[in-house]
């Protein structure tokens, strides 16, 4: 038993403990109103197929009208019932109406998208009246809102986070830049399909991407693919091969087409089995095969970073030149100036981004006024500035660089006179203005670019308060004239009412480093759609003024922390010191 240590609630189903199963239970004779909505709620966490079970406690109508699937409501505990009901006023009827109450904290949609909220106040009604049944006069619930109501305890157990991926569109996007879709699918089987993990994921790849990516994002499947009817099962043979019959809408697709199908369907359930998937094989509703596509084939469309990226490391020193750590995989390499005039120049810098092919890095000097770019391949002169802030207040300047996939260059100016975003099309050039419609008067403090180039990170203060948002990037037109906005930002952490530093770390994960509501800092992961993973909080570091990850989610995490200088930790051990000097320690991008 333990002896030390705050004593904290806890739920009666254990978060991210998925070998819990909840049975439904029919409600038994003569229950009273209470266990009737009681037992509604505690049906509505389990795996009911089809929710026949659950739908005992409604009435016909009712029963034959509710539709489960339609969104899920999160709650951050279990819901409230009222302890007494409401009668209703109508002196002939002996209805009565339960309220649920608790803390919305997040919905998830039809198309299976998780969307986080502020926490807020839920409320919403049960109407029970009494019937005729087999015994006599019974309660049910007549009237009920659509879709399932859940804490997040029970939300964790019975639904799990998967990756679909999609090719990247607009006028400059490569045709094999895959990008990342998260949804929320259910563990073991839905109640609904009948279908596993695996066939859920394939069945909502092909249906198309969420909303929110919609518009930034295609799809190889042909408009009407499905999964062949009455598929419910997707297992790889013994050979880790995963077969996928699909109805006739792809029957006629070209085999580059349909390689690039397998690939999307070879990157969404690589994680899902429990034997890694080796091959594709696309079927035609015959069940002849359409194309096959092995680990190797697929390796055309990786996604950036899944096959292995750079994993040198880049600072500032503390005589204001970028440094580089090569190969450092270990943490092990010994820093290097880089090549240039950043790595030994007349401008003191303070922060630096690296572009992507480490061919080229930008900083800013280190009173923040003036952004530089230059080669780091070769020895050259020192540019003029690429732009220069006019603010006053050093802190109201520059923001620390990043670098696209597309090889693009951004930059935020935070004057607080002429506040803009800016991008340098291949880093070159011209700063272009980048619209952000939906900053509602908040200030672009920090910024990190994906690397597939169709979300942005931003660090937006607001009200004295610093929070998370993800946008995406829309793209109208090509080369000079291409227009570019940051559009429909939504939180990221929402758990978090200050975040003080971020980075991308992989492909849908970013790490960021912030206090909730009353307690001190700490360093978590977040998932791209806001969601956190059950494992999400990482060791504490010493106050941390900023953070590095790699697209690459096996590199070691960089911090720049308070006392301790630049500390690293790998996975599956603790923070270790790497420089006790130096600052803006990046990786690529």
């Amino acid at each position: 038993m333990p002896v030390t240590g705050d004593v904290k609630a806890v739920d009666a189903s254990q978060p991210g403990d998925s070998q819990v199963q909840v049975y439904a239970v029919a409600p038994r004779e003569n229950a009273t109103p209470q266990e009737v909505v009681d037992g509604f709620l505690e049906s509505m966490t389990s795996d009911d197929p089809e929710f026949r079970t659950t739908r005992k406690y409604l009435t016909k109508e009712a029963s034959r009208s509710w539709r489960p699937s339609a969104f899920t409501t999160v709650l951050s505990k279990a819901p409230n019932r009222s302890d007494r009901p409401i009668r209703d006023s109508d002196r002939n009827s002996t209805g009565l109406s339960y309220t649920l109450t608790g803390e919305k904290v997040a919905t998830v949609d039809g198309q299976s998208a998780y969307q986080p909220v502020a926490p807020m106040d839920y409320s919403r009604t049960l109407h029970l009246v009494r019937q005729n049944g087999a015994d006599g006069k019974e309660w049910r619930i007549d009237a009920v809102p659509d879709g399932l109501l859940l804490g997040q305890s029970d939300f964790k157990r019975l639904y799990r986070s998967v990756n679909k991926y999609y090719f990247a569109s607009g006028p400059t996007a490569g045709q094999s830049t895959l990008v990342t879709d998260p949804v929320y699918v259910r563990n073991r089987t839905d109640p609904i399909t009948g279908m596993d993990t695996v066939t859920q994921t394939v069945r909502s790849l092909i249906k198309g991407p969420t909303n929110w990516l919609r518009p930034v994002v295609d799809s190889r499947f042909p408009t009407g693919t499905a999964l062949r009817k009455g598929v419910s099962t997707l297992v790889p043979d013994d050979r880790n091969v995963l077969k996928v019959p699909l109805n006739k809408k792809s029957d006629e697709v070209g085999q580059r087409s349909c390689r690039m199908m397998a690939s999307q369907v070879f990157y969404t359930v690589r994680d899902l089995t429990s034997a890694r998937v080796e091959q594709v094989e696309l079927q035609r509703s015959d069940g002849s095969p359409l194309c096959v596509l092995d680990a190797d084939q697929a390796e055309e469309f990786a996604p950036d970073g899944s096959s292995g990226g750079p994993d040198s490391q880049y600072f500032v020193d503390a005589k204001g030149h970028v440094q580089r750590i090569p190969g450092s995989t270990r943490g092990s390499g010994e820093p290097e100036p880089v090549n240039g005039p950043l790595g030994d120049g007349p401008v003191r810098m303070s922060t630096v981004g690296v572009a992507r092919d480490e061919q080229s890095a930008a900083a800013v000097s280190q009173n923040g006024a003036s952004l530089y770019v230059s080669s780091i391949a070769s020895e050259d002169e020192l540019p003029a500035p690429s732009v220069t802030s006019k603010a006053k207040n050093p802190e109201n300047r520059l923001s620390a660089p990043s670098w696209d996939g597309r090889g693009d260059l951004w930059v935020a100016d935070r004057d607080p006179d002429d506040a803009r975003l800016l991008r340098f099309t291949g880093g070159t050039g011209q700063p272009l203005e980048v619209m952000v419609p939906g900053l509602d008067g908040a200030r672009i403090e920090a910024l990190r670019l994906s690397a597939d180039g169709v979300r942005i990170a931003l660090l937006l203060t607001d009200d004295g308060h610093t929070t998370l948002k993800i946008g995406r990037i829309e793209r109208q037109g090509a080369g000079e004239k291409q227009e570019v906005s940051v559009v429909e930002l939504r939180q990221a952490a929402p758990q978090l009412t200050d975040v003080t530093a971020m980075s991308w770390s992989g492909r849908s994960r970013l790490v960021v480093v912030g206090k909730e509501q009353g307690g001190v800092q700490q360093v978590r992961y977040v998932q791209a759609d806001g969601s956190a993973p059950a494992s999400g909080v990482l060791p504490g570091a010493n106050q941390v003024s900023s953070v590095a990850a790699a697209d690459d989610e096996q590199l070691p995490l960089m911090a720049d922390t308070e006392g301790d200088g630049i500390v690293k930790l790998s996975p599956g051990d603790n923070w270790q010191t790497v420089l006790k000097e130096g600052s803006s320690l990046v990786y690529p991008g």
